[in-house]
């Protein structure tokens, strides 16, 4: 299981080199991610679910540009009690553009407090199965 999110690169998104500046990528793996949760989850801001990111790891192969389409992949790589890491692949047609992974910690929604991963959300997010 997994999750597949496109997003058109857009000109004000480029840096003078005419390619993604970098901090985007972080905002379109936001984007992806939030998107996943909320389609994945009817009434997400119903459910006693939540993540903050504590980790981010990006790893760039080639850039993107202007009006590319830039696809990311996201899937569940690990399950924890109250962390969990998303691994994100990002490809412009079959050219790898980035690959990253996420560590997420679950929280009480509205709070910055952690709390055990319900095994609904596992079941619904996939991934390996909990150790």
């Amino acid at each position: 299981m997994g999750f597949r999110h496109e997003i058109r690169v857009r000109y004000g998104e480029c840096d003078m080199q005419r390619v993604v500046f970098n901090a985007h990528y972080m905002a379109y793996i936001d984007d992806a991610t939030d998107t996943w949760f909320r389609e994945s989850f009817p009434g997400f801001g119903d459910i006693a679910f939540d993540a903050m990111l504590k980790r981010a790891v990006i790893e760039w192969s080639s850039p993107a540009s202007v009006g590319e389409v830039l696809v990311l992949d996201l899937a569940v790589e690990r399950w924890g009690t109250t962390s969990f890491d998303v691994g994100i692949t990002g490809h412009v047609g079959d050219r790898l553009v980035f690959e990253a992974t996420v560590v997420y910690v679950a929280t009480q929604p509205g709070e910055a407090r952690k709390v055990p991963i319900s095994d609904h959300v596992k079941a619904v997010l996939g991934g390996p199965v909990p150790s």
